[in-house]
């Protein structure tokens, strides 16, 4: 059996999908679903149960020795949220209380970390296991984050095949009831269907013009894809952290023309200023060091910025398809 926490949410729902569609039906969701309207992901997909977050370390161990893999996509997801206690107990410890389970029973595991680790850029985004104390996030989330990969390459004992996963700028199907955390291309998609134009932050940088902030956008089918063949394929000596981007920074100009594209609209972008109270944690600039995983998969494609947002928009926002 698969284990999968977060799989009501975003990327965790696209996984298990993208698991039915490989013939993988024996799965255990994890996750809180709560009041929002997340569990709408759930009708689609194949799976054996739905367990409680909170319930999780409470399984039998007959249980537990029946899992042969873990994705540990669950967590709280924001950016912007200020509790470090709270993200202390749900990304921290959980984490932790989870890797303890798969380190003494050997199950694979892959758990997501984040490029929000990486702060403000200025130390690069390489995902070398020798550079990851030097990195400083610039928000509680990220140190969150950061804080499990450092746990994790302290310990002496690990699976056998383990793997922190680095997320870049995720977008795709099944993200609408992320609320602020949406990507800005299903952001887009609302504001120009209600006003036909979309706002986007002004640059408070001298070297960058407004709308030519750099980020790495990357296709959650893309993600996914990813993650299960590092799992699936267990190549001997591939244990570790990894960036899960395209390796290609693009402008969030680039990201508004392609939406505009996709929904066959012509282009109307109006500059905002930024929050003061987000001004001093903004990346400008994110692009994933990638040699490491093309290293252990040469031939693996991401797909285009361009050709994604258009899959994304046609095949799902315009027709208000979850993930298939």
């Amino acid at each position: 059996m698969i284990l999968v926490t977060g799989g009501a949410g975003f990327i965790g729902s696209v996984l298990v999908k993208e698991l039915n569609n490989l013939g993988r039906e024996d799965i255990l969701i994890v996750d809180r679903l709560e009041s929002d309207d997340k569990w709408k992901n759930l009708r689609s997909l194949k799976f054996i149960t739905y367990i409680h977050a909170d319930e999780l370390f409470e399984l039998e161990d007959d249980l537990w020795d029946q899992i042969d893999s873990i994705y540990h996509m669950g967590a709280c997801s924001a950016t912007t949220e200020r509790n470090m206690d709270y993200l202390w107990v749900n990304n921290v410890e959980y984490s932790q209380n989870l890797y303890n389970i798969a380190t003494s029973r050997n199950i694979p595991i892959a758990y997501a970390s984040s490029a929000a680790t990486y702060g403000d850029g200025e130390l690069g985004y390489s995902d070398d296991h020798d550079k990851i104390d030097h990195y400083r996030p610039l928000n509680g989330y990220g140190y969150s984050k950061q804080v499990v990969d450092q746990w994790i390459l302290r310990r002496e004992s690990k699976p056998d095949y383990w793997y922190g996963i680095k997320f870049f700028n995720v977008f795709g199907p099944n993200e609408y009831h992320k609320g602020d955390m949406r990507s800005l291309v299903h952001k887009a998609y609302g504001q120009i269907n209600d006003t036909g134009k979309v706002k986007l932050f002004k640059s408070h940088r001298d070297d960058f013009k407004d709308g030519e902030q750099l980020r790495d956008f990357v296709y959650v089918k893309d993600v996914v894809r990813g993650m299960i063949m590092l799992m699936d394929q267990k190549v001997p000596g591939s244990s570790g952290i990894y960036n899960m981007g395209t390796g290609q920074c693009r402008s969030f100009l680039d990201l508004m023309r392609a939406t505009f594209k996709a929904m066959g609209k012509n282009e109307n972008i109006e500059f905002i200023d930024m929050p003061e109270s987000i001004r001093n944690q903004y990346q400008y600039y994110t692009q994933a060091e990638m040699s490491k995983f093309k290293k252990v998969f040469p031939e693996f494609q991401f797909t285009s910025l361009e050709e994604a947002v258009n899959d994304y928009v046609t095949q799902y926002l315009m027709t208000n398809n979850e993930y298939h």
